[in-house]
Order: structure tokens, then sequence, then C-alpha cells
């Protein structure tokens, strides 16, 4: 069933495209169904060897000692490595993916240098002729530890009892550092207006405190590398990644090499959402293979080390007090947000701060966000990274503030919700946003307008809840390349690691300005050296920005065709108009179409190619509103979801088939982090439920058919109106179904996960 689709016509102008709209089959559709696709565990060289990592067993301590001659001496071993082996990074900061890295505390997350700070952190690494030789020499590796004690919550960090980075100074909003060490690596702060007078004239006023756990992206393959430093010195990666350009600049850094002296080439991927954008094998087996002789080596992760040792999203504290008048406008917006970042520092906090009211218009409002470390792996990305977290706060208050005056949920989001010409509640002003027409679209919706199911029995309540969300989006730099065949189809060379889709959303871009069909556009996904540099894919950038490159490169083959055609006709270029895929000199009447003019490329100046980069910065904000009908037993403390309707402003749906998946697949992870995912660790800081059985994320089993909205209201900033998509839906899910179990059962629960164990906290049955 297609998705429904409510378009703006008040002020956005329809425009009928022939390839944007429309549904094609993707095209690396039959590669991926047939097995035929490369992914990292499929990738093999000649003479290849095998590496393994050596993990800590403890949360926190000082490495002693480390012995490797035993692992060394094993036959059929031919390197081991530690963390002495590595070159001392640089302690700076460039962005990178969808923040800002430190390649000093990268390169010592990637191996430990004098200390471990997690459960798994990275301690030696061998290669060796397989993976049974490399397995048997982490046993024979001999490490002294001095075990200190682990801290596992972001507000025992804050009190700097037991400091993880002596180093580390509060840089105290961006102004001044602190003079003593700390384990809070930074607070910001958004101030406008005054919260105080706010709240002084409020009628009601609204104030909650939330707890959210550590929750994995869950990606369904592991990460992978098999690097090959040759003998000339040159380095080649082939990897699964977000983000080859930012990783080729992190192996540079990290291994102190020249980037023109590495190539990372991004195999196929199996799934992302952020935690993939920065490196963690890559250089291990950079290193591996130096040592090994120049051989190639190949690593990949067990489930165990991805959930231990790469970076899940952060857990956090975050206060919220929102206050609003008689007439149940907003007054004040005041939050506190604690977010742990980890091993080392960043934490999203400060993207949390530019979602956590970003959806409501109101004067005063003070945001205070804090990025703690803690003994947990460093903190990663994870789709809107701390977008959830701060909606769940957020958008339960929300609630509980419209139901102070009796108002409709949704009525009370409409009068308070943000449009162009509106400030973000950390300071930019809006351009043309869609964040009302997605109320307005939950508001009409059949499911808003029904009425609840009965309960099936006594003990099981049902309720429906309400949330919105934002995101920012991301736009960035982008090239591509393309070369014009003679039988009418076009080659085009992108760099954009495909996650969701993106070969044949960019190519549908590049077809609508060609005037031919998708399926004539032939996409491929290369390395470094073989296409100028792109940003990573993530950010929801990747159709917005890679999209911007592809129109650019449709522009430029269209021009040089005009002037094949003006050739062919003894006339000037600019007496040939284009119609569609018809090139038309009107004065003769003379006509030609796309491809007829490319079998006569050899007659009017040979081969056709053209190359395009952009750095586009108009990227538009995205919002969503979601509905969520759920059962709670209240003998039990489960949770069904029952049904789910998310409406989401697009901008422009290039193929809505992958708009519906991205909806519908930011919902199921942001239910299930509402529900049920967090990391278990013990006292002394180990990961307890390390394996999917455990770590429990959602299946088709136990959703219902997610129903997609899609409204669209054309981004201005995109010649066909893109905005991201992928991150928003995962923001309101939290919050969604944190209302509907309040409707339900009367009870607030403002812990994530909302398991059975904290519903029945909630209900005071334990």
């Amino acid at each position: 069933m297609d998705t429904p689709v409510i378009e703006k016509k008040d002020k956005e102008k329809k425009v009928d495209y022939k390839v944007i709209g429309t549904r094609p089959i993707r095209h690396d559709g039959v590669d991926k169904v047939t097995g035929r696709a490369v992914y990292g565990a499929d990738f093999k060289l000649q003479g290849l060897l095998f590496g393994k990592v050596l993990r800590s067993p403890h949360a926190h301590a000082r490495i002693k000692s480390i012995d490797t001659s035993a692992a060394e001496k094993l036959p059929g071993v031919k390197a081991v490595i530690c963390g002495t082996d590595f070159p001392a990074a640089d302690n700076k900061l460039e962005a990178t993916g969808e923040g800002v890295v430190n390649f000093s505390y990268l390169s010592r997350n990637i191996i430990a240098q004098d200390k471990v700070l997690y459960h798994g952190h990275a301690v030696a690494a061998v290669a060796a002729i397989n993976i049974h030789v490399a397995e048997e020499a982490l046993a024979l590796i001999k490490v002294e530890y001095e075990v200190l004690a682990p801290l596992l919550d972001v507000r025992e960090a804050m009190k700097d009892a037991n400091i993880l980075l002596p180093e580390i100074r509060t840089n105290e909003l961006g102004a001044s550092k602190g003079d003593k060490p700390s384990n809070v690596a930074e607070h910001l702060q958004h101030k406008r207006g005054d919260v105080e007078q706010g709240f002084a004239a409020a009628a009601f006023v609204v104030e909650r405190e939330f707890v959210t756990g550590t929750v994995h992206q869950g990606y369904i393959e592991p990460q992978n590398a098999t690097a090959l430093w040759n003998a000339d010195n040159y380095l080649s990666v082939w990897t699964t990644t977000q983000a080859a350009f930012d990783e080729r600049r992190e192996l540079s850094e990290i291994l102190k090499k020249p980037i023109s002296e590495i190539r990372v080439t991004p195999l196929e991927i199996g799934g992302g959402f952020g935690g993939k954008l920065n490196v963690y094998l890559e250089p291990l087996a950079a290193m591996l293979s130096k040592k090994a002789g120049h051989k190639p080596v190949k690593m990949w992760m067990s489930r165990d080390e991805v959930l231990k040792a790469t970076g899940p999203t952060s857990a956090s504290y975050i206060k919220v007090k929102m206050g609003a008048d008689k007439n149940g406008k907003l007054t004040a917006m005041q939050t506190f947000m604690a977010f742990e970042a980890g091993a080392f520092p960043g934490s999203p906090v400060g993207a949390a701060a530019g979602v956590i009211f970003a959806p409501y218009n109101c004067e005063n409002v003070l945001i205070d966000g804090y990025d703690v470390l803690v003994n947990k792996p460093k903190a990663q990305a994870y789709r809107a990274p701390g977008g959830t977290n701060a909606a769940f706060a957020s958008e339960v208050v929300v609630d509980e503030l419209a139901a102070k005056f009796g108002m409709d949920p949704l009525k009370f989001r409409y009068i308070n919700g943000v449009q162009e010409g509106d400030r973000r509640a950390d300071g930019p002003t809006y351009a043309r946003i869609g964040f009302l027409e997605t109320v307005q679209a939950a508001m009409m919706h059949n499911h808003y307008n029904s009425p609840l199911p009965a309960p099936r029995a006594p003990h099981l309540k049902v309720g429906r809840g309400v949330a919105s969300g934002f995101w920012f989006n991301w736009g960035g730099k982008s090239s591509a390349t393309a070369s014009v065949n003679p039988d009418g189809t076009v080659n085009f060379v992108e760099g954009s690691t495909d996650i969701g889709g993106s070969r044949t959303g960019l190519a549908m871009q590049l077809a609508e300005v060609l005037g031919i069909r998708a399926e004539d556009v032939k996409p491929v996904v290369v390395g470094t050296d073989q296409v100028g540099y792109n940003d990573a894919t993530g950010g929801s950038r990747t159709t917005f920005g890679s999209g911007w490159a592809a129109y650019k490169l449709g522009q430029s083959i269209q021009a040089q065709m005009k002037e094949r055609a003006a050739l062919l006709w003894e006339c000037k270029p600019e007496d040939v108009t284009v119609e569609g895929n018809t090139y038309i000199q009107l004065r003769e009447e003379k006509s030609i179409t796309f491809k007829e003019l490319c079998e006569k490329l050899d007659d009017t100046g040979g081969p056709m190619t053209a190359s395009s980069s952009v750095d586009t910065t108009q990227f538009g904000a995205a919002f969503a509103t979601h509905i969520a009908d759920v059962e709670v037993d209240t003998e039990t403390g489960k949770v069904q979801i029952l049904r789910y309707t998310a409406t989401q402003d697009v901008g422009k749906a290039i193929h809505p088939s992958y708009v519906e998946g991205q909806i519908q697949g930011g919902v199921a992870q942001g239910a299930g982090w509402a529900l049920h995912e967090e990391y278990v660790y013990s006292k002394e800081g180990l990961l307890l439920n390390a394996s999917l059985l455990d770590y429990r994320m959602f299946t088709a089993l136990d959703l219902p058919m997610i129903e997609a909205v899609i409204v669209e209201v054309p981004n201005p900033g995109h010649p066909f109106g893109v905005r991201g998509v992928g991150e928003v839906p995962i923001v309101p899910p939290a919050g969604a179904i944190a209302n509907a179990i309040h409707n339900a059962i009367g009870k607030r629960v403002d812990v994530l996960p909302m398991n059975p164990r904290n519903v029945l906290t909630a209900l005071g049955t334990i």
C-alpha cells in the first residue's frame, strides 16, 4: 500500500516530476538479495592474515605491564602489537561525521595506553595465519593490571570522587577551563529572556526528572576491516564505514601518515545508524599489516565485542521545567541535562540541547548541558544523537502541561508550535518548516480520531499518547562524477556509503534533471582515490547534500548536450531548448532525444564526462509528530504497542518507499529504546548482556505495521525541496509511548527503558 502523502499547497507550488516521487526498484537490489554484494566479511586478498584483539576484563584499571613474548613465539603468529606501537596522536579537535573528534582520545580508544577505561577496551592485537592461532595467541599475552573503582552513573561521576582522565578540565561555556581535574568535560548553556519571570507569569508549571539507559545502535553487521600496508608504504583499507574520507583522515592522524598514502574503500554496509562513523579495527589492522611484513590483515568483531567495545549512545539524567499562561501559551522552558560521554569526552549533549525545546516557541529559555566521563565505551552517534533522550523528557512535560489546562495535547502543541521566522530555543531562526503541518496531519488522521480498543481483560489497560520531535539535518560536502554512454545511459560515480537506498535516491535526482529513466543511471559507490571528497553518510545529509551534487552534475551534462545538439544543427547552444528528454530547436523545428544524441557523441566531439562538488548549507530543519496506542499489563508490567502512526515533514519524498522505510525503521528503534533496550552493568563495571539474546531488540513480531504519513513542505534550500528523513523518526517514540502508558495506567514512568520492572515500580507493586 502506498504511503499517504500530504502536500502543503498554500505557499508551495506543486511541481510535476517524472522520476522523483516514483518507486523504481533499487539498483543494488539484485546483488543484495542474491548474496553477490560484497560486505567486509566477504572481502579477501592473497596471503591474508587474520587479526584478533585482546580486551580488558576490567572497567577501570591501570596497565602495569604487558608481556607479549609467549604470543610472539607461537607458530603461525606473524605480528603482535600494543599501545606502545602507535605514535602519540595530536591533542586536537576536528569536525568529522556527526560530531567533533579529538585524535588523541580517538587513538587511545582504539587501543589503551596507560589505562583501560571500560570493559572490553582493546589492550593488544595479534595477526596470525588463521583465526584459531590468533585466538590461541591472545591467551598467551600476560597483562598486569592495578584495578581501580569504576564510575557508572553520570550523577556520581559529576561529583569528581574518582577521576578518569587527570588532564580533563571543565570547558565552562566555551570561555574558560576549570582549575582542577574533573569528569565533567564541558558545560554548555543556551539562554534567552528571563526564565524566572516566565515561570512567575505562568498559570501552571510542571517539573520532572528523567533517567535514560545506555543503548546500542543494533546494526546487524559487526565492525570489520582489511588492511594492506604495502611495501611501497601505501596503505589500503577495505571496511564497513559510513565515512570513508573521515576514516582516511583519522588513519592519517593516528598512524602519522600522509593522507596521500592512504586509500579507504567502503564495502557494503549492514547498518550503521551513526555507529560506524569512526575507526575501531582499521588502525589495528594497518599496524599489524606493517609489522607482519606488509601482509594483508583481516579483522572482524564478534557480537560480544561490538556491544562491549564500540560506541553506544549516552545514558542521561535530565530535568525539565516548563510553564504556560492562562491561555496555554508557553512562558518559560528550562532544562538541566547530563549526558554520559563514556571513557572520553564527546557525548551528544550539544545536539540534545538543540533538540529538547526545538518544536516550541517561547521567549524565556534556559538550557544547561554537561558532558560527563564514565567507565563505559566512548559514546558514538545514534540516529539523531541525543534527540531521543531529550524529547522523551520534554514531550512528557508538554503532555502533562496540556493536561493541566484540560487541553487536547495536539492542540497544545499546535498553538505553541514553531513556524517560519521563529527562533529555535538555542538561537537560530527557522526558514520554511513544516512542524505545524505534521501536527495537523496527526490531528486529522483516522488513528487519532478513532476510539481506543476495549481492554481484553481487567488487568489490561489501554492508552493513547502523542509526541513531537525535531532534527537539525546537515548538508556538508559532496562530490560526484558521471560519464555518458552511447546507448543513452549514464555512469554515476559517487562516494556516499549507501545505507538506506541513497544510490537510487541520488540516481533519481540525476535522472530527473536529464529527463531519463532512473534505471538508465548506473550508480556506483567508490573509495577515496576514485571520487572527490564526500562527507559522511549521516546527519540526514546524503539525499540532500549528495543530491545537490547529482543535480549540478545533471545540469552540467545537459549544458554539454545542448552544445552537442547545436553543433549537430549548426546553431548556437542558446537556440536549443529542453523538454523532458528531448532537445529542440524551435526555429527549424528540429528535435532529438537524449538517447539519440548520445549515439552521436563521436560525431559531435567525442566522450562526455562531468564532475561536481558542493558544500551545501541550506539543509532545513525537519519535524515529526507521532501517535501511539499501547496495552499495559498491570500484573506483569509488559507494554504492547497496538497501533502506531508517524507523520513527518520530508520536504519532498524522492523515493516514497525509502522514506516510508526510514520512518518505520526509526520508530522501531525508538520503540525498542523506549521499552526494553539498555546496557546492564555489574557493580564492577562489567557488561552483563553482551549478546543479542540478552540485549533484546524488537523483531517484526513485536510491532504492528507502522503507519507513515508523508507531509511535503518543500525545503527552499534544495532544487527538489528535499529535507533529511532518516533521523527525525527516532526522536518522538519514547515520549509518545511514555504518554500512552500514563494515559493507560494513570502513572508516569520517567525512566528508560519503560520495561516491566520500571512500569511495576511506577504502579507501586514492587
